[in-house]
């Protein structure tokens, strides 16, 4: 049995709707709380922490400052001479340009902060597989395609703070395939864990929605066909799962306008998993409730050879042909 979480960001609970997005409001959803950033914003760089961990950005210490999240040692080298040397719209632009325009992004907190920090994650006393966690990086060394397709968006996905929704695209049809590519790649990943029947906890994260949402603004088509889309992934993803498995959904906040909102939404499977969850905060709680309220120990697809005894139907024909 394995408890599935599916982050999507910017799963907005205004903009989903039962008889047309099934998957994504299963078989109960609500909305939730989220956190505003100092930018007014919630952040997805703070509330991905604040989720796996339930603790505020304040207690967790993953905040942005002046807009760009800094925590990553590229970023945090260029903040400590920058807060000396270069005015505060100054450093915002800075920031801006390092995030778009090198390897780098604030996306890339290695899971070894937590530790480092005294911090407990819900992947603890689990065997749990974390997929795309903004800020929980399992391996620095590596990144997979998603991460990779939103590192080279370039002219794509360009930050402009004088345009609604913050983004500019300069191709918006590419854009959205590529938005989709990333969603189907997450996805596909989830399910390859799932099917694995190696873990308890499956735990994965998708930006693609996020994304389309900030250059959606002037554009509600495309968000009403990114919403159907990744209904259809998570269609998907529901025919892994057997009987005795269960799906949560979780955001960490809405976008409307291109803008982030102040609510956020989980759904699950599952109704009474969901009935503790009022805030972003509350999340960890209610998965390690399921997994210590139900048996989710895996169990391998295959047996190894030779651990289990034949069944007596098959050991009486064995006998029979005059092999034992």
């Amino acid at each position: 049995m394995t408890l599935v979480v599916l982050g999507i960001d910017a799963l907005d609970p205004d903009l989903v709707d039962p008889e047309h997005h099934q998957a994504l409001t299963l078989d109960r959803y609500e909305s939730i709380e989220t956190i505003p950033s100092m930018t007014g914003e919630p952040s997805t760089h703070e509330l991905w922490p604040t989720i796996i961990t339930g603790c505020s950005p304040d207690e967790h210490g993953l905040k942005l400052e002046d807009g760009v999240a800094w925590e990553h040692p590229l970023l945090r080298m260029a903040r400590t001479v920058a807060t000396y040397t270069v005015p505060d719209t100054i450093q915002t632009r800075v920031g801006a340009w390092l995030l778009n325009n090198t390897s780098e992004d604030a996306f890339r907190v290695p899971a070894t902060y937590y530790v480092e920090h005294g911090l407990s994650t819900v992947f603890d006393s689990v065997s749990a597989k974390a997929i795309g966690i903004p800020n929980y990086v399992t391996n620095p060394d590596r990144e997979d395609r998603e991460h990779r397709i939103r590192r080279e968006m370039g002219s794509l996905f360009e930050r402009n703070p004088d345009t609604q929704g913050g983004h500019t695209s300069s191709d918006v049809t590419e854009f959205y395939e590529r938005c989709m590519e990333m969603i189907m790649i997450r996805t596909a990943r989830i399910r390859r864990a799932v099917r694995s029947r190696q873990f308890e906890l499956v735990f994965g994260y998708t930006s693609g929605l996020d994304l389309i949402g900030h250059v959606s603004h002037d554009r509600p088509e495309m968000q009403e066909q990114a919403y159907a889309e990744a209904n259809d992934f998570v269609v998907e993803l529901l025919d892994d799962l057997d009987e005795t498995d269960d799906l949560l959904l979780v955001s960490d906040h809405g976008l409307q306008d291109g803008l982030h909102t102040d609510e956020a939404m989980v759904a699950s499977t599952d109704p009474e998993l969901i009935d503790g969850i009022g805030s972003v905060t509350d999340v960890r709680s209610a998965i390690e409730g399921e997994l210590n309220r139900v048996d989710h120990q895996p169990e391998p697809p295959w047996t190894e050879q030779g651990s289990v005894e034949p069944s007596e139907r098959v050991s009486q024909q064995l006998e029979d042909l005059g092999y034992m």
